[in-house]
């Protein structure tokens, strides 16, 4: 598909109208501007405008697409050649637009992921719902992005890609929970429990455990405490 004949063929057609780029606009319902991109080359008429368009030209949806008249003898070829190359046209759109969109997502999601982060403290559960669900936003868009890949391909990167992006986020929390003395923000439950040593508060995550003796949050192994042990432990710190 030829964009700069097909434009210029819509100029050479409107001119033997006797119309302008506005008035051709105005009938058809866009701007002068969008008639201009056309006969320039730039973009091609939406699908929906090419019977209105071809309408108000006096020419066919064949002869538009091909960028001139079309005689008889060779009108049936050049319609089957102008439909696989119209269906090639509209794929690529399709493709392009996904992209814009695969893009945006990724970009989204990661700007949620870091924003809950970053603005709900560690001791909230907000943070960890509005990242995970920021994660979800991004491989969604890692999954546009990939679309052309096949399938069980795509499928084994994006499980990656998902597995990875939220141990980014577990291995972070740690790392907070360790060098900034702050509580778990991926936390499976959190328990707490009242002393005459003070507060006592027993975090569940999926790979390791933090309890909090006083204000000091430690890092321990990953199994079910009792309250005893909880005690005995922040009795021997």
């Amino acid at each position: 598909m030829n964009q700069e004949r097909i434009g210029k063929f819509i100029a050479e057609c409107r001119k033997n109208k006797k119309m302008t780029q506005a008035e051709l606009a105005e009938k058809l319902g866009v701007t002068d501007k969008s008639v201009g991109n056309w006969e320039n080359g730039r973009n091609m008429p939406d699908l929906s405008l090419f019977k209105p368009l071809c309408d108000e030209l006096g020419i066919t949806i064949n002869d538009l697409m091909s960028g001139e008249k079309i005689s008889k003898d060779k009108y049936q070829e050049r319609f089957e050649e102008n439909i696989v190359n119209t269906i090639d046209y509209s794929t690529k759109r399709i493709n392009k637009y996904g992209n814009v969109i695969g893009l945006l997502l990724v970009i989204f999601g990661l700007f949620i992921s870091i924003s809950a982060i970053m603005i709900f403290p560690s001791e909230s559960s907000w943070g960890s719902i509005y990242s995970v669900f920021g994660v979800m936003i991004f491989v969604i868009g890692i999954s546009k992005l990939t679309r052309h890949i096949k399938y069980y391909i795509r499928l084994l990167l994006i499980l990656l890609i998902f597995i990875g992006t939220l141990g980014i986020l577990f291995f972070t929390d740690y790392v907070n929970v360790k060098n900034n003395n702050e509580a778990p923000m991926f936390r499976e439950t959190s328990t707490y429990v009242g002393s005459d040593l003070g507060d006592v508060i027993y975090y569940d995550t999926p790979f390791y455990d933090v309890i909090k003796c006083n204000d000091k949050y430690n890092i321990v192994k990953n199994k079910k405490y009792t309250h005893e042990e909880l005690f005995n432990y922040c009795l021997n710190r």
